[in-house]
C-alpha cells in the first residue's frame, strides 16, 4: 500500500512520470522476468459525502464532506472502486433525522480515501450532530443550544465547517441554526427568529467548470419568520412548513423544518459524488455502475452519482 499522506502533497504529474519512462513510450518496465510491462500514471479525484436531514422545529443539516485528492499514482489494471454516499432520509416521528452516509474510493494503489457524511440537524431543543460539515441546531427554548462539529473526524486539510447555534432569547428563541457546509460555518439563528443561514460550499474545477459543492441547510423560522436560506452549494432553505431538500450530487444539506400545526420534517440531504479525472491517454474505457463520461482538456472525466468502479 502507498502512502497516501505522501501522495496528497505529492508534486508528481503525469508528464513527470512520462520523462521518467524515457523512451518506453507510455510503459514503465518493471523489471526482467516481470512478465511485460504496467502502465503508472496519475489521477485527480473530487469526493463528496451524503448531507444531512433538517431538524423538525431545528436546524439545517450539514454538508458531506468535502475532499480531493490530487496526482495520485495508479497502475494500470488495478481497479479504483467508488462508493457513494446517500444523503440522509427524513423519518417522521420522535427520532427523525439521520445523517448522510460517507463517500469512499478505494484501491489497491492507495490507502481508502473517505469524505464524512454530513450531521443531521438538531430538532426542537437538541443539539446538532457532528460529521464532515455539522447539523445546525434545534430551536432553543429554555438553554442555549450548539452546532454540531465539522471536520468530523478529523482531516486535513480541513473537509467542512461546523453547524450554527441558538440562544433563549425571548421571545425570539423558536428558530434553528444553519447547518455548516464546506466553505463556511453554518449561521446561528438571528435575534429577529429567523433561521441560521445555511454554511456556503466550495467550488471545483474538475469537471472543466467550476462547480460549488457542499453548501449547508438553512434553519427553521420562528412562527411566521422565514426560515434562513441554504448556504451556496446546494443546501436546503429551512421554513415554517417541511425543510427543503439539500441538492444530490452536491452532497448538501436540507433545510429545518418550522412548526405550523404541529412539527414539520426537516429537509432530506443531498447525495454525494465522487469523480475522477484520468489523462484521456490512459483512459482505459473500463468502468461498471454507469459513470457519466465527459472530456476536459487532456482529461477524461469519469462523475459517479452511484456506486461503481473503474479500473486503470
Amino acid at each position: 500500500m502507498r502512502d497516501l499522506k505522501n501522495k496528497l502533497t505529492s508534486s508528481k504529474n503525469s508528464k513527470n512520470i512520462q520523462n521518467r519512462r524515457g523512451k518506453s513510450f507510455g510503459y514503465q518496465v518493471l523489471g526482467f522476468g516481470a512478465g511485460g510491462s504496467v502502465v503508472l500514471y496519475n489521477i485527480d479525484a473530487l469526493v463528496i459525502g451524503g448531507g444531512g436531514t433538517g431538524g423538525s422545529i431545528g436546524g439545517g443539516g450539514g454538508a458531506g464532506g468535502f475532499r480531493t485528492l490530487s496526482s495520485q499514482e495508479v497502475t494500470g489494471g488495478n481497479t479504483i472502486t467508488c462508493t457513494v454516499g446517500a444523503g440522509g432520509t427524513y423519518s417522521p416521528g420522535s427520532s427523525g433525522e439521520n445523517p448522510g452516509a460517507n463517500s469512499v474510493i478505494a484501491s489497491p494503489d492507495f490507502t481508502t480515501f473517505t469524505s464524512a457524511f454530513g450531521g443531521a440537524g438538531g430538532r426542537h431543543t437538541q443539539n446538532g450532530t457532528a460529521g464532515g460539515s455539522g447539523g445546525g441546531s434545534g430551536a432553543a427554548n429554555s438553554v442555549n443550544l450548539t452546532g454540531g462539529a465539522g471536520n468530523t473526524p478529523s482531516t486535513s486539510p480541513s473537509q467542512g465547517n461546523t453547524g450554527g447555534g441558538s440562544a433563549h432569547t425571548a421571545p425570539y428563541h423558536e428558530a434553528g441554526g444553519g447547518g455548516g457546509g464546506a466553505g463556511a460555518v453554518g449561521g446561528n439563528f438571528s435575534g429577529s427568529g429567523a433561521g441560521g443561514t445555511g454554511g456556503a460550499g466550495t467550488s471545483n474545477s474538475i469537471t472543466g467548470s467550476a462547480v460549488t459543492y457542499a453548501g449547508g441547510g438553512g434553519g427553521c423560522g420562528r412562527g411566521s419568520i422565514p426560515g434562513g436560506p441554504g448556504g451556496s452549494g446546494g443546501g436546503g432553505a429551512g421554513a415554517q412548513g417541511a425543510g427543503s431538500a439539500g441538492t444530490d450530487g452536491l452532497g448538501a444539506g436540507g433545510g429545518g423544518g418550522g412548526y405550523t400545526s404541529g412539527y414539520n420534517n426537516g429537509g432530506p440531504g443531498g447525495d454525494g459524488v465522487v469523480i475522477l479525472s484520468v489523462p484521456t491517454e490512459f483512459y482505459s474505457g473500463s468502468t461498471t455502475g454507469s459513470p457519466t463520461v465527459s472530456t476536459s482538456g487532456s482529461n477524461t472525466i469519469l462523475k459517479f452519482t452511484g456506486n461503481g468502479t473503474y479500473t486503470a
